[in-house]
């Protein structure tokens, strides 16, 4: 490839296609269907304020959580692009009770999407930068609409997960198993346009992200870890805080320059604050193709097995040697 080629996502993923013998091009258009829900939540996103679509839509999700207005419209943007395309048996966003099984819509296809529509949306009035992620399985089930079980496997069986930041610039990072690759919405043209293929994270990162107003409902391991990250335990593992509380940002600015995000569980979320499905172990995956590691603390999470739909889990995810260090850190109590 030469210095001076503009290299679409379209283009790329269609290299990467023929990579694989037996592909049969059916993950590739999905991943050109998010790439559109993409463009089209950037731009509701850049004229948020203009439109009329801050501020709280009125109600709450499953979660319990205050419905965005923009949640919603994201929600939206995806179930219309990916939901008609006839590419999924069924679909689930963290803003729904239950899967989404198209079969209204189209011939169900042979993959599942698990998505969080607008990650960080509680930041959407200040301005700060959000993002959707994602994650591909392929169906379980043989035929017909997909199932609750098609939806609920670990993280080690996802076939493709990725999110998209919408900051000062809207990139799209992505895997499908062979690296993770970066790609920049350039708006003149409407086009994601590829300006990093192959990342991969420092083994021992700069920063760590953690929300430290929660630092004494922490179990105590975490406590050292975080301290020793302060430079407060003199065990040699200092680093700067950053913490934007969005997941998306804070783990893109660590994929890039190395660092671990935490998000423990405490007296207040005994079971952890991020889900599973939507959050965890599609970011997961992107960690360890980028040579990171995630865990629960304890459990690497692409092998945790899924119980529920909206199952909450503690999240470690970054540079593997902090995450390692973190791990034998709670182990040690």
């Amino acid at each position: 490839m030469s210095d001076h080629e503009l290299v679409t996502i379209e283009r790329f993923i269609h290299r990467q296609e023929k990579l694989h013998g037996g592909a049969t091009g059916e993950l590739s258009d999905l991943l050109y269907d998010i790439a559109l829900a993409a463009k089209v939540i950037a731009r509701q996103v850049r004229s948020a304020g203009l439109l009329g679509v801050l501020g709280s839509a009125g109600a709450r999700n499953v979660q319990g959580e205050d419905q965005q207005k923009l949640d919603v419209i994201a929600n939206d943007a995806v179930k219309d692009t990916v939901g008609r395309s006839g590419r999924v048996a069924v679909m689930v966003s963290e803003e729904d009770d239950e899967p989404l099984a198209p079969e209204a819509w189209t011939t169900p296809g042979k993959y599942v999407l698990l998505y969080d529509p607008l990650d960080g949306s509680s930041n959407i009035d200040v301005n700060i930068p959000i993002g959707t992620i994602f994650s591909v399985h392929r169906r379980i089930s043989e035929s017909g609409p997909g199932t609750l079980a098609d939806c609920l496997q670990p993280g080690h069986k996802q076939v493709a997960a990725g999110y998209v930041l919408y900051g000062s610039s809207t990139v799209l990072v992505y895997s499908a198993g062979g690296g993770v690759h970066a790609f920049t919405l350039e708006p003149n043209i409407g086009e994601f346009l590829l300006h990093q293929s192959g990342i991969r994270m420092p083994t021992v990162g700069k920063y760590y992200s953690v929300n430290e107003s929660n630092y004494t409902r922490w179990p105590k391991p975490y406590q050292k870890a975080v301290d020793a990250f302060k430079g407060v335990s003199g065990k040699g593992q200092e680093k700067s805080a950053r913490y934007i509380g969005s997941l998306v940002a804070d783990f893109h600015r660590n994929l890039l320059t190395g660092g671990i995000f935490l998000y423990p569980a405490d007296a207040k979320s005994p079971q952890g604050k991020l889900r599973l499905l939507y959050e965890a172990a599609p970011m997961a995956f992107l960690a360890e193709q980028a040579g990171g590691a995630a865990s629960d603390g304890t459990r690497r999470i692409l092998d945790v097995v899924p119980s529920e739909l909206h199952q909450r889990i503690p999240l470690v995810i970054g540079s593997k040697s902090d995450v390692d260090f973190v791990m034998k850190t709670v182990a040690a109590g």
